[in-house]
């Protein structure tokens, strides 16, 4: 079976005995163009977990170019030796890997920081004369990617300031990028406005809406898995498929992030992004090539067949939850309310559990289960693929008295594989039928590379490969299938909140959503101190 392997231009075919032996050049790699990664908001987390350490992975494996350069702007007084030193005492402690000496200190040389106000002029100015510097004592050819993690508040500003003092434009063969971090608007309404903000100062194939569930090996994988396995591809559609469940299962709380969470919720925060791309490159019809334009356009279409949700569907297909406080072996777990920067009386969610139809040919009437949530009893995300029965006709005069689902499971995180259940007639004179699973294991098969998540967006980026970025259409699209979901819940505020224990599976009317259609929600087993944790149990 074919999977796609490493940092890749499209799917390359190979398999672990012969992986090894084969150069980056064999196995299509491109190192990127000589560039300037410019990060806004640089002294923030995300710079400091993930950001910088995937710059540091890429330079280690040799897919960006030694003529390369980053320049941090935030609004922290500071000046480029401080921020150099920040970032080492950060790099030492978020490293994927044991951080080798001497390409640290050859990235650090290359490292600069602007100070300034992000709707200030003058930090523009400082910034465009940096980058002169840069590129001259760098040889970086004025390619320029801008990553603006920062607050969503500030992307039309920082996208204007960019446009107006004339970063943003391509000229002399140099080309200029910017990846926006989620989420993009919070409502249909704000999506198309900021759509509208970007158009004016950028092309839609300089903007780069980024999703780093994309970066997971197994996301990239399930169309190479889909389209390049022809066992696969006959058995993904309504005659076959009984069902599909996505879970998204965070254990976290809302940490340092309870201001911008209480505002947002779980639907916003997870839904429009991270779960759409997962049911979209799932559903998808196969695109004419893995060119962006064609990937994205079959993502597009999906999204526009999800059945439009009336407010009477909303309220029977749609759930909201917001945990309680609870225990997870002898660690009790407070309640969302009781959080940081959190509202005592918040009627914001931290879980959501809809089903979803999409009205098409391949899955007319399949439905699409989706949850996620905080505060789960494990940290896990996958897409169940549950095939309808056999007929129980054969096995009649048997012991056999019911045939179990065939279930195929693409393992997302924390663990990256693909899992088959089967039945198998259990040795002995009677006929007995016992599940057997068969597992594939991305670490057992391919070894371990210790990543951020964040490797594979920054090289497309720097490639200019836009197959694993939301477009514009899509992030419209998304919005439309939740914005009745919006109204509803804004209309009709919750009267039975918190609903579910921290470090349970949920509300019980998730539950009963997925009963009702005769199913239930896959059993997900993980060993917590002093439990075993079952999903289908309330």
């Amino acid at each position: 079976m074919l999977f796609k392997v490493g940092y890749l231009m499209g799917p390359t075919e190979v398999d672990s005995a012969t992986l090894n032996e084969l150069s980056s050049e064999q196995l299509g790699e491109r190192k990127a163009d000589p560039c300037v990664m410019i990060i806004f908001g640089a002294t923030g987390d995300l710079t400091a977990r993930k950001l910088v350490p995937a710059v540091y992975n890429l330079c280690k494996s040799n897919h960006f170019s030694r003529e390369i350069a980053l320049v941090g702007v935030a609004r922290d007084q500071m000046d480029t030796e401080q921020f150099r030193q920040m970032l080492n005492e950060h790099i030492r402690k978020f490293a994927t890997s044991p951080v080798d000496n001497d390409l640290w200190e050859w990235l650090s040389r290359r490292i600069y920081y602007v100070s300034g106000e992000f709707a200030d002029q003058q930090s523009y100015a400082h910034l465009a004369e940096t980058l002169k510097t840069v590129d001259k004592t760098h040889n970086t050819h004025g390619n320029y990617f801008f990553y603006l993690a920062t607050s969503p508040h500030f992307f039309a500003e920082i996208v204007k300031q960019l446009g107006e003092c004339g970063l943003t434009t391509e000229e002399n063969q140099c080309w200029r990028r910017v990846i926006i971090e989620k989420p993009f608007g919070h409502d249909l309404e704000s999506a198309r406005q900021l759509n509208r903000d970007v158009r004016r100062y950028l092309s839609e194939k300089q903007v780069y809406r980024i999703d780093h569930y994309l970066g997971k090996e197994t996301v990239q994988n399930i169309l190479v898995f889909r389209f390049g396995n022809g066992i696969i591809e006959p058995f993904w559609n309504r005659r076959y498929v009984d069902n599909v469940q996505i879970t998204v299962a965070e254990t976290v709380g809302v940490e340092n992030r309870g201001g911008y969470f209480d505002q947002a919720g779980t639907l916003r925060d997870m839904v429009p992004n991270h779960i759409f791309q997962l049911l979209t490159l799932t559903a998808m019809e196969p695109p004419n090539s893995f060119a962006a334009d064609a990937v994205r356009d079959e993502q597009g279409k999906i999204l526009r067949a999800v059945q439009p949700l009336s407010a009477e569907e909303v309220l029977h297909r749609c759930v909201r939850g917001q945990y309680a406080e609870g225990m997870v072996g002898e660690e009790r777990l407070p309640a969302y309310r009781s959080e940081s920067s959190v509202d005592p009386e918040s009627r914001t969610e931290t879980f959501v559990a809809m089903k979803l139809q999409i009205d098409n040919w391949r899955w007319a009437d399949v439905p699409f289960y989706i949850r996620t949530g905080k505060r789960m009893p494990t940290r896990h995300t996958e897409i169940a693929i549950q095939f309808r029965r056999a007929p129980l006709l054969l096995f009649r005069d048997t012991p056999v008295e019911k045939l179990k689902p065939n279930l195929l499971i693409m393992h997302i995180a924390p663990e990256e594989g693909i899992s088959l259940s089967l039945g198998a007639k259990i040795p002995g004179p009677r006929v007995r039928i016992g599940s057997v699973n068969m597992d594939f294991n991305y670490t057992d098969y391919f070894g371990s590379t210790p990543t951020t998540g964040y490797e594979v967006l920054l090289y497309d980026c720097a490639i200019g490969d836009a197959t694993l970025f939301q477009s514009a259409e899509m992030v419209e699209a998304g919005w439309s299938v939740m914005d009745p979901v919006i109204d509803v819940w804004k209309a009709l505020p919750p009267r039975n909140f918190p609903n579910y224990a921290a470090g349970s599976w949920g509300p019980k009317e998730a539950f009963d959503l997925v009963q009702r259609d005769g199913r239930h929600w896959r059993q997900i087993e993980t060993s917590s101190p002093g439990r075993a944790i079952r999903a289908e149990a309330a």
